[in-house]
């Protein structure tokens, strides 16, 4: 009976030490997960540091004395705006360069060096097809050729090129014969999408003569806003703004009180005088006009033509 009772509390004290033995293993297999863990990210954590953008990091913070998140933020930035350097530079076609031109979304009143810019993909040779226009158009021809070509080709990829761009950086000829190469396509009804054009700056605003023309040929504003490369409610701000001005020359009154009154420079108004006395107007166009002038509080004799 005693042997028994001695056996059953061995079996007992032995309990305890069985449990303190399987958790001790427990804790052994854990703590090599853990290590074997840590060392497995400790290997990728190795690997990235050997990384051109790690590499490129650990410069700007020692020469610079700058912090990670402020390296990091400046890599950020080289990658914004060299990105499409990297993706083209292997896909560009013989006669193509890579071109930086002022964003078509910032506004005319931000000055050059304060607003955004993109890189476009600009085609400043096209093989055989400009050898074609060469030897039948000569060198005037083709460079007008390569005028519209460069102008649309850098707007379809949301930038816009100046004059001073043409001019001076890919045709490599004076401003004032690009200007003539520009005036003689707008007596062809093409307008370029230039930023002059687009943003209705400078001298290039006359753009808005050729617009209304257009509409007073018959041409529907959707039609206009392809062709010109304006939205149509732009379009349809020139034409209400012809009407007002020759409504009011119809009342009587100065180039300089029109001007006022509609917002619009002395000069557009003189230019949309001389249209509407010289322009052809389709018949359908000319009603519209008449019932305009009807229902314009400020007319409140017959409409005449000015003199």
């Amino acid at each position: 009976m005693m042997k028994h009772r001695d056996a059953a509390g061995k079996r007992k004290e032995g309990l305890p030490l069985l449990a303190f033995a399987r958790s001790l293993l427990s804790l052994c297999i854990f703590w090599r997960f853990i290590m074997i863990n840590n060392t497995a990210l400790q290997k990728w954590n190795r690997l990235s540091h050997k990384q051109l953008d790690q590499q490129f990091i650990n410069e700007i913070i020692s020469g610079l004395q700058c912090s990670p998140f402020e390296a990091s933020a400046i890599l950020d930035t080289v990658y914004r705006i060299y990105t499409p350097y990297f993706e083209t530079s292997g896909a560009l076609k013989p006669g193509q360069v890579l071109f930086t031109v002022i964003s078509a979304e910032t506004a005319s009143n931000t000055p050059l060096a304060e607003g955004r810019q993109v890189t476009v993909v600009l085609t400043l040779d096209s093989g055989e097809e400009d050898l074609e226009i060469r030897r039948t158009s000569g060198v005037v021809g083709l460079r007008r050729h390569r005028i519209q070509r460069l102008a649309h080709e850098a707007f379809q990829q949301g930038g816009l090129l100046t004059v001073e761009d043409l001019a001076n950086r890919l045709l490599n000829c004076g401003q004032r014969t690009l200007c003539r190469d520009i005036l003689a396509l707008k007596t062809k009804h093409i307008i370029l999408p230039l930023r002059s054009t687009i943003k209705d700056m400078g001298r290039a605003i006359s753009h808005r003569s050729l617009i209304v023309e257009q509409w007073l040929q018959g041409k529907e504003y959707a039609q206009i806003s392809q062709a010109t490369f304006h939205s149509i409610a732009s379009v349809k701000n020139y034409v209400s703004k012809f009407k007002r001005v020759v409504a009011l020359a119809g009342e009587g009154f100065e180039v300089h009180e029109i001007a006022f009154l509609v917002k619009l420079s002395s000069s557009l108004v003189e230019q949309y005088y001389q249209l509407y006395k010289n322009a052809s107007v389709v018949p359908h166009r000319s009603k519209e006009l008449e019932s305009f002038f009807k229902k314009n509080p400020t007319t409140s004799e017959p409409f005449r033509r000015l003199p």
